[in-house]
């Protein structure tokens, strides 16, 4: 077994000397595809099991398997989950990368790192080493799992990093002081109670913890104590809250094209609705199709929406650019549709495994001429759960497009939350006609006709047995009772009719998150996964002196409260991950009067915002105004 190797003398604590619980974070550095997932899965709920809030953030490559992945797990006694800027504890799997991820560490940081990796060196002497014994655990745990039929011997190779990964799961949980029984709870978990994997990966966690025990005298700060801060609650990402909402929202149909990140909306999709959504004698009520394309599967949401299903489908960016054509026409024939736009930093040539907020634009405005659609911007996996069957309700009653923009951080990553509560409200089909609705009115009816002043025609769907309930479904040229016209004031007389339906969405889409607080002269605005850094900023700043008021926008468009809220404060910071400010100008633009209150705070690197960055920007435009006498 190997030795415990430590830091030389002049390491020291980042703590001075007292213990630091329940406040730091932790990177596993390891190789995409090698396994490690498991190990960090099983970290994050132990932690979660023995009461501690705890976040999970995965940064791994675009490709399949071989390149770095980082997973970072951070506990906070506060409650705080944004991503923080630097880590304290480093498990260092990963030649590619063990240099770069040392240097980061900062002083009195601890380095785990295996005694297989070949280019490793002590080259700092202000942080703690520890070396974990990977090469003999792993190579024992392989013989032991071979000799009782747990693998077979041809997939060694498969399962050695799987096993080596666990190695640090048992010395992080000595050293830390991470329950064992919470390590076993999630081991259970993690494989659904399985027996021989469950054996298999526990032996390695606890004959690692035992020799950490003898062989590694604890020198860092760093450990964990119980709490009681999670009693009541899951963790979960949200991609399968977002499925698991639209199941439950009634979906019926869905058409998808993998692409990452929104392939696990799809697959959670397929998973729940096998358990939830068949008749007792086994027959599914719903379809789900892998479509050869972005394109196919739009087409096949909207002739399904168009037939009466409940469709939906999930996809990134490029997916969306795709979908821009049908996605118009069906704003223009009035189909309901439910898109989810897990949205990610780039296409192919960019960055499509990192996180960004930068399709705000293109989704609200996406089309051919002029277009709005409503878009929901879900701020946690809770609202993702709500948002996925919300979606379909506004998508009917509105009969149009919706867009539910997600994002790669709080699609793929797991965080905390309060358990999911079933749909209060029944399933709200908007203006459908049945067939004596349509005999009632006769001649009277038209599908495009604005009957009750609020820009929604009322349709009736394929099948209603009655004289006149039928139409014709084109593009955009047509009067209102759904007849072929190029005339000009059939198309203005429908464009505007479209215009108030837009207008009447904003009473209905969900409403900002407020915290107004009085006498705050700055306010903070932002949306989706920003908020969990702005949320910690807002505590930050509150310590420096800047009390703030803070609006969390979960739809577009903007309901009145938004233009109240830029109106009560002299400076109102935008907070996103874009380039362009995306919503910041969406808001100039419906709102030029306030234009010159509106401060812009748009960054997008790939990594979710941190509490620290906001902070930083606010304090320094505040600190540039102070100079200039404001």
């Amino acid at each position: 077994m190997a030795t415990a190797v430590l830091q030389s003398a002049s390491a020291t604590g980042a703590g001075g000397g007292k213990d630091i619980i329940n406040d730091f974070s932790i990177v596993a550095a390891t190789v995409n595809g090698s396994g490690s997932q498991t190990a960090n899965m099983t970290l994050i709920r132990a932690l979660f099991h023995m009461g501690i809030p705890v976040n999970g953030k995965n940064l791994f490559p675009s490709n399949i398997e071989g390149l770095p992945t980082w997973f970072t797990i951070r506990v906070s006694k506060d409650g705080y989950i944004a991503r923080r800027d630097g880590v304290e504890i480093l498990v260092a799997f990963n030649d590619q990368t063990v240099v770069e991820d040392i240097r980061l560490l900062p002083p009195g940081g601890v380095c785990f790192y295996s005694d297989e990796l070949k280019l490793f060196n002590r080259s700092r002497d202000d942080i703690i080493y520890y070396q974990l014994p990977v090469k003999e655990v792993s190579r024992e745990a392989l013989d032991a799992a071979i000799a009782s039929g747990a693998i077979r011997k041809d997939d060694r190779l498969k399962f050695k990093g799987r096993l080596a990964s666990m190695v640090y799961v048992g010395v992080l949980a000595q050293m830390l002081g991470i329950d064992m029984t919470a390590i076993r709870q999630a081991l259970e978990n993690q494989f659904k109670g399985r027996r021989k994997p469950v054996e298999m990966n526990w032996n390695i966690v606890q004959r690692t913890a035992d020799w950490a025990r003898e062989n590694l005298p604890k020198l860092d700060p760093y450990r964990v104590q119980p709490m009681n801060e999670t009693a009541g609650k899951i963790i979960i990402e949200g991609n399968t809250a977002g499925a698991l909402g639209a199941i439950y929202g009634g979906m019926t149909v869905a058409a998808w094209y993998p692409i990452t990140p929104a392939t696990s909306l799809a697959d959670e999709l397929e998973e729940y609705a096998a358990k939830l959504r068949k008749t007792p004698d086994g027959k599914a009520t719903y379809a789900i199709i892998q479509a050869e394309d972005e394109i196919a599967a739009i087409g096949m949401v909207v002739g399904a929406s168009w037939a009466g299903a409940r469709a939906m489908t999930s996809t990134s960016g490029p997916g969306i650019s795709l979908m821009t054509e049908f996605v118009g026409f069906a704003y223009y024939t009035e189909i309901p549709a439910v898109i989810w736009d897990v949205q990610r930093m780039g296409p192919s040539t960019g960055l499509p495994t990192r996180v960004s907020q930068g399709d705000l634009l293109k989704a609200y405005l996406l089309g051919h001429g002029d277009t709005k659609h409503i878009v929901l911007l879900p701020g946690s996996v809770k609202e993702c759960f709500e948002f996925g069957h919300t979606a379909f309700d506004l998508a009917e009653r509105f009969q149009t497009p919706v867009f539910v923009l997600s994002d790669l951080d709080l699609g793929m990553n797991y965080w905390m939350s309060e358990p999911f509560e079933y749909p209060a409200k029944p399933i709200d089909r908007g203006k459908v006609l049945d067939a004596e609705a349509v005999k009632r009115l006769g001649r009277e009816w038209g599908r495009y006709k604005d009957v009750d002043g609020d820009g929604i025609p009322w349709r009736t769907l394929p099948g209603t047995e009655a004289p006149g309930a039928a139409y014709f479904t084109r593009g955009s040229g047509h009067n209102e009772y759904a007849l072929y016209s190029e005339r000009g004031e059939d198309w203005l007389r429908n464009m505007a009719r479209l215009a108030k339906k837009h207008e009447t969405a904003r009473e209905y889409v969900p409403a900002p998150v407020i915290d107004q607080r009085q006498g705050a002269r700055v306010g903070l605005m932002a949306f989706g996964s920003a908020d969990p850094a702005v949320v910690e900023a807002r505590d930050r700043l509150a310590k420096e002196g800047v009390e703030t008021s803070y609006l969390r926008l979960r739809a577009l468009p903007f309901s009145e409260s938004v233009r109240d809220f830029i109106a009560a404060h002299e400076e109102v910071y935008v907070i996103e991950m874009n380039r362009d400010a995306q919503l910041a100008s969406l808001l100039r633009m419906e709102y030029p009067e306030l234009a010159t209150r509106l401060v812009s705070i748009a960054y997008a690197d790939g990594l979710p915002l941190t509490a620290r960055f906001v902070t930083g920007q606010v304090l320094a435009h505040e600190r540039e105004l102070a100079g200039a006498g404001r």
